[in-house]
């Protein structure tokens, strides 16, 4: 954690005996856990909660998860009984954005929350720096450091606006409070030396515990095997379960089923080193389809979060995609709907005269709204039906300027475009191989221009149908576009 020149914390324990002494200097750079007779300062603690809605009230946050499909393992059957628990899921910044396999740990933790209890989003501004081996078949590329910085930052400013578009603040122990934290455990990793870190945690850890673990069995058998470095990774993830439970009063880790090993990590050590109970963990299933394969691929790759990196359109489209087969399993899990709701849902999806997609496009946007916000939702809707052939709502520039950088584009002189046969504009785009298939496409009644179906081959493109004498829209079907932009 970064301090002043000096600082010291008492850091209290159940039993006294058991009391540490954590003292960090930025000068000297060391960090030690050594026994004191007793504790003058209590730990920092966090504020008590706002109170739950009281539709959530007479259910425990783990029998919610636990009925939406939400929970593949907890450390003790005694978190059901717990009451005022501080939460927290982990992070690591391997690219600029979460995906779409990180979704699920932010809609638990948003659980937590809308249940009264604290919600913590941890970074891994160090961890990151190591890798996590789980579910992996090789080790992580190595980033440098300043890109490792860009990814922190991007990922915390993201986390913040998912988890809570009303009050948040990133804090430190002693700091303001809120039902949402944003920490970066580089804070208390960066002045840990590796001598301090092998007596005062490594000599608790065995090794035959370690290997264990699903993570690293499956990694020793392959042909690549696991660095030392990959190898000290739950170690690494179990302290900051430590930190957090001594210095902030966490007590529960979350994570997806993969990360069972590296959270049991945590609490076997906040066991043998604090000698303490009351630390739990809880996995989730891994986001999956009804067939096994993973959820959050396209043929563009990743599904990310950040609506720099896809665009809230895209990700809409992605959901409103889902089969019927897994829609149902996807509302419970991805969505704050409520279980009767739900139901409902699925009972009109077997009537007679149900509508194709209406529960597709009810999940699409309570996803979408969850991580990217109203406008982020307005946004996909409005693209969505700019981009519907047939569609009676006028388009103007700026809205197919805004579902440019999601289909295909191209720019055009305006002398080029004016007076330009449609049929002749298609094959000129590339929309069309041959001035043949559109005519045929014609003659089907599929051919667009500005959402409006032309069947006129002689078509010519007049002034008027340059929209804001800067853009047009050409379609081809329900899903071949083309955006033409005027010089």
């Amino acid at each position: 954690m970064a301090m002043a020149a000096s600082r010291t914390l008492f850091l209290s324990h159940p039993n006294p005996s058991r009391t540490f002494l954590l003292s960090t200097s930025t000068s000297s750079k060391t960090f030690f856990l050594a026994r004191a007779s007793s504790a003058s300062t209590a730990s920092p603690s966090l504020e008590p909660t706002p109170p739950p809605s009281p539709s959530l009230k007479s259910k425990h946050v783990v029998e919610i998860l636990q009925e939406r499909g939400l929970v593949e393992s907890i450390t003790s059957e005694n978190l059901k009984s717990c009451t005022n628990l501080k939460a927290y899921c982990g992070f690591d910044p391997t690219a600029e954005s979460l995906h779409l396999g990180n979704l699920i740990g932010l809609v638990v933790l948003s659980w937590f929350k809308r249940c009264g209890h604290v919600a913590v989003a941890l970074v891994g501004g160090a961890t990151g720096r190591v890798g996590d081996p789980s579910g992996k078949s090789a080790e992580r590329p190595e980033l440098d450091a300043e890109t490792l910085e860009k990814n922190c930052a991007s990922i915390n400013t993201l986390v913040k606006s998912i988890l809570a578009r009303n009050k948040v603040q990133s804090v430190e122990p002693g700091f303001g409070r809120d039902s949402v934290l944003i920490l970066d455990n580089y804070d208390w990793w960066k002045n840990v030396t590796l001598l301090d870190f092998l007596r005062d945690v490594g000599r608790f850890a065995r090794v035959g515990t370690m290997m264990a673990k699903e993570s690293v069995k499956k990694r020793l058998t392959s042909e690549d095997g696991m660095s030392y470095t990959e190898f000290t990774y739950q170690l690494l993830q179990g302290y900051d379960f430590l930190y957090l439970f001594q210095n902030m009063g966490v007590n529960v880790q979350i994570g997806g089923s993969d990360q069972w090993g590296n959270i049991t990590a945590g609490t076997e050590l906040i066991r043998k080193i604090l000698q303490a109970e009351g630390a739990y963990g809880l996995t989730f299933p891994l986001l999956l389809k009804s067939d096994g394969t993973k959820f959050g691929k396209s043929e563009g790759g990743a599904i990310w979060l950040n609506p720099s990196m896809l665009s809230p359109y895209k990700f809409y489209q992605y959901f409103f995609s889902v089969p019927d087969v897994d829609v149902i399993r996807f509302l419970k899990i991805l969505t704050f709907l409520s279980i009767e709701e739900i139901d409902a849902l699925e009972q009109d999806m077997k009537k007679p005269g149900y509508i194709p997609n209406t529960v597709q496009k009810i999940l699409a946007e309570e996803v979408t709204r969850f991580v990217h916000g109203e406008e982020g939702l307005m946004e996909a809707l409005n693209a969505t039906e700019a981009l519907r052939p047939g569609a009676e709502t006028e388009l103007d520039a700026k809205t197919i300027e805004g579902i440019a950088k999601d289909v295909p584009s191209c720019t055009l002189a305006y002398d080029k475009v004016l007076n330009c046969t449609l049929v002749d504009l298609a094959v000129l785009t590339g929309l069309m191989a041959s001035k043949s298939a559109v005519r045929r496409l014609l003659k089907q009644g599929g051919l667009y221009l500005n959402n409006v179906r032309i069947d006129a081959e002689e078509k010519t493109i007049e002034a008027s149908d340059i929209i804001d004498g800067k853009v047009l829209l050409l379609s081809a079907g329900k899903k071949n576009k083309m955006v033409i932009r005027i010089e």
